[in-house]
């Protein structure tokens, strides 16, 4: 298993790859995301975050994932777009991908190893966040519930 996020790489909803190398020293807010879900509405928020902490050190990225309810069916650019139409997201958007089961992103099988949570490492729901400490080692948990707001502590503790 890896030792830091900066192991690990993923590709974004244009194809290209984004090494989490070039993410050292940075904070790094992960989210699995959906379009047609109760907390789709919490792109405001992380967008807000983003907008706010971005030049302080701050990376937000959204892994939107399919495997609850069908709640992201549309392809890649249909992502892209809905998030940038109805919350202007300036945040990378990776590709679709697996957060649960045999087809898991490595970087959420390290999230979830880093991170358990209380299903023993399953990811319950969508929106579900992981803050990553600057080291790329220290990883926090949030359930789906946990606005994006409600972590303005925590970021701003970690960017310190």
């Amino acid at each position: 298993m890896a030792d830091t996020i900066y192991d690990f790489s993923a590709t974004d909803n244009t194809g290209r790859e984004l090494s989490f190398d070039t993410l050292k020293g940075k904070v790094i807010l992960i989210v699995n995301t959906a379009s047609k879900c109760g907390f789709t509405p919490q792109y405001e928020g992380l967008q807000k975050l983003y907008t706010r902490y971005n030049s302080k050190g701050l990376e937000v990225i959204a892994f939107p994932c399919d495997q609850f309810a069908h709640q992201e069916p549309g392809d890649d650019e249909a992502i892209k777009d809905f998030c940038s139409v109805n919350y202007g997201v300036t945040f990378p958007i990776m590709k679709k991908i697996e957060v649960n089961g045999a087809g898991t992103h490595p970087v959420f099988a390290w999230l979830k190893q880093k991170a358990p949570g209380v299903m023993g490492g399953g990811i319950k729901w969508n929106f579900t966040k992981f803050l990553v400490s600057r080291d790329g080692q220290s990883v926090t948990r949030y359930a789906p519930t946990v606005k994006p707001a409600d972590l303005k502590h925590d970021i701003e503790k970690a960017l310190q």
